[in-house]
């Protein structure tokens, strides 16, 4: 399994403080780093598609760069946080 690049610390620098409890049962399961390398080269793969096509669109790199990681970057790396738990 290839490691962490920056997408994937991103992630779980994010993850950590906002899906605490994700990352726990990611952990209790010891799959944690295969969901952050996966969320990584997703992110990756997702962005150089879509970087291509801004690119024909007319963009320039760091315009085709920009729009694709807010596209992005929700959906892989930077989660919506987690709801708090139920008070009991």
């Amino acid at each position: 399994m290839s490691g962490l690049l920056a997408y994937g610390r991103m992630a779980e620098q994010h993850w950590r403080e906002h899906r605490p409890r994700m990352v726990q049962e990611l952990e209790s399961l010891g799959s944690l780093q295969t969901a952050l390398v996966e969320a990584q080269q997703r992110t990756a793969a997702e962005m150089d598609r879509l970087i291509r096509q801004f690119r024909k669109q007319g963009l320039d790199p760091q315009q085709a760069h920009d729009q694709s990681w807010e596209l992005v970057r929700g959906k892989y790396i930077l989660l919506p946080p987690e709801t708090p738990p139920p008070e009991t």
